[in-house]
């Protein structure tokens, strides 16, 4: 069986408290492995979130679950622009 771990982080909270989620997101981000998926749940599409983790070499698909819930997948593909 080859089902690799999915990593989930809901930051709805934090950003509720007025919490800026973005370092928690990227330490998340550091541990997910080429081919697996990041679930990230927000209260709002993160368009600047997309074009940062794109850099780093992730695709994502945002789903509007609703109004204050959006569902984020985001899966590691290694193809990682040049960073230089």
């Amino acid at each position: 069986m080859d089902t690799k771990a999915i990593i989930e982080l809901d930051v709805r909270e934090d950003l509720r408290l007025k919490k800026e989620p973005f370092d928690k997101i990227m330490g998340t981000v550091k541990q997910v492995e080429d081919g697996q998926a990041f679930i990230l749940h927000a209260p709002f599409n993160p368009v600047p979130l997309h074009k940062v983790l794109k850099r780093k070499g992730f695709e994502y698909e945002a789903e509007k679950i609703e109004k204050k819930h959006w569902k984020v997948t985001y899966t590691k593909t290694g193809g990682k622009e040049n960073d230089n």
